[in-house]
């Protein structure tokens, strides 16, 4: 059995300690330290909640949301009305000029879409014919660019035939004249095979690569060719070999090397016709893959894009307009009787202003008493639920009849009181009855939805932080409803699926 002594223990303790805190430190991965939440879609909610108390009816003053001029007044004192009848109008003549402005605006905008859309598809067309006419003319190119190595290669045999007859017909004499030649025959031939082995390559594999590799090559053999046949036609003008050599040969050694040149020039000529092309078809199609992309993020799908934020916009503008036509009839809120008309007809009324007084028919009504931030997401008709104190296991239903104007001071905070009917009356309900009430005053289906936790304001701004991919990135959003339980509508900068943090 092995035995420790105490020196060993800590160095032991001390090793462990150590790899501990590298583990610590590098290896084990750290959980993010944050909460994510996906963007979804559902329904949201508003609600307002509030203590209120059982009254007897008392009269009501009835008022225009919005601000106009009176333009019909349908009841007179006295007269008995019902829930939904028209007590009075306001002038509507604009409203429906600019609702009808606003609908032409929305099928302008529709019709850019799909306008928006054939185009994108004539893109795509373009796009697809130009990467084919693209790949039709490069292949012609290195086409041509074979051709040119299949004459560069002929003429480089021919003139490596005629220096190998040119030598052994007159400089086979062992003097340096006979020496310089066969070095620069040499040159010639090693440039023959040289261009051979790479101008074959390229033939045999067809490749685009090859090709290159085998024009560079080419022109490199051709130089040296070049410089060759010149030293030769140098070689038999310096010596004594101008009378030797007659002028035929030297006439065909002059074409040979033209025909080099030629040759040269060909080759520099592909590689120049290869690289325009390839700039000019990578230029032409990206400018056909650019407008297919603009066309595109206009077009993508989800409340983000162009033509989806401006027709949302569009839309919003006319469930506005037709809003407001829908609230300049004045509507009774509940039955009962009309005790004064404090309005004329021309004349102009301003939101808050009582038009008709009214005393409801029903004995009782529940007055509630709401914060002036809430009193502004309440409208008259907005349904309620009751629960009475004196009817724990009951529920009742009821509607929002009336909110006054004026605000109520309770220990230096505003409320504004509203009334609410009850759609049936309880049996033995009495005055004074406490009751809790919540009312309904928003209710939106299948929208993108988010955390409350998820928004900061920032600069004026709504601000939510997306994370991908394992990185974070601030977004602009434009919220809408939130909802009583936490959750807020997302009208844009975000879609469905993604991921935002918690805080």
């Amino acid at each position: 059995m092995m035995n420790f002594n105490r020196k060993t223990i800590v160095i032991i303790i001390v090793a462990a300690l150590i790899g501990f805190g590298i583990w610590q430190g590098f290896l084990k991965k750290e959980k993010p330290s944050f909460t994510l939440a996906e963007v979804v879609r559902g329904n949201i909610l508003q609600e307002v909640s509030e203590t209120g108390q059982v009254k007897k009816g008392e009269e009501i003053n009835i008022s225009f949301k919005n601000a106009g001029k009176i333009e019909k007044i349908y009841v007179e004192v006295g007269d008995n009305v019902i829930a939904g009848q028209g007590l009075a109008k306001l002038d509507t003549g604009q409203l429906f000029i600019q609702l009808a402005e606003s609908k032409a605006g929305l099928a302008i905008i529709e019709a850019g879409k799909k306008d928006a859309q054939i185009s994108l598809e004539s893109a795509r067309q373009k796009l697809e014919d130009t990467i084919a006419t693209a790949n039709e003319t490069i292949e012609k190119t290195y086409k041509d660019a074979l051709s040119a190595l299949d004459d560069s290669y002929l003429k480089i045999y021919n003139s490596f035939i005629f220096i190998d007859l040119l030598k052994g017909t007159y400089f086979e004499r062992g003097d340096i004249e006979s020496i310089n030649i066969a070095e620069n025959k040499e040159t010639i031939e090693r440039a023959l095979n040289q261009a051979k082995f790479y101008i074959d390559k390229a033939k045999d594999s067809q490749s685009k690569e090859d090709i290159d590799t085998a024009l560079l090559e080419a022109k490199e053999a051709l130089l040296k060719i070049k410089k060759a046949l010149e030293n030769i036609r140098n070689i038999i003008e310096a010596g004594g070999y101008s009378e030797i050599v007659p002028i035929a040969d030297k006439n065909t050694l002059d074409t040979h090397k033209s025909n080099i040149n030629s040759a040269h020039s060909n080759i520099v000529s592909s590689q120049t016709d290869i690289s325009l092309t390839k700039t000019t078809n990578a230029t032409e199609i990206n400018t056909a893959r650019s407008q297919v992309s603009v066309l595109e993020n206009q077009l993508q799908e989800g409340e983000n894009s162009l033509y989806q934020a401006q027709i949302n916009q569009a839309r919003a503008q006319i469930q506005l307009l037709e809003n407001q036509i829908e609230d300049a009839t004045l509507k009774s809120p509940t039955r009962g009787q009309i005790t004064k008309i404090n309005k004329k007809v021309g004349e102009q009324s301003m939101p808050g202003d009582s038009i008709v007084s009214l005393l409801p028919l029903v004995p009782f009504t529940i007055e509630a008493d709401i914060y002036e931030e809430d009193v502004v997401k309440i409208n008259i008709d907005n349904p309620v639920d009751i629960s009475l104190v004196a009817f724990p296991e009951q529920s009742f239903k009821g509607k929002i009849i009336s909110i006054d104007p004026a605000e109520k001071l309770i220990e230096g905070v505003v409320y504004y009181e509203v009334s609410i009917a009850f759609e049936k009356l309880p049996e033995g309900v009495k005055p004074g009855m406490t009751t809790d009430v919540i009312i309904k005053t928003a209710l939106k289906e299948n929208v993108l939805i988010i955390s409350e936790d998820a928004v900061q304001e920032k600069d004026g701004k709504q601000i939510v932080e997306v994370f991908k991919d394992g990185i974070s990135e601030d977004r602009e959003i434009e919220a809408g409803l939130f909802g009583s339980d936490g959750m807020v509508e997302v009208v844009s900068g975000l879609e469905e699926g993604e991921e935002v943090i918690l805080y």
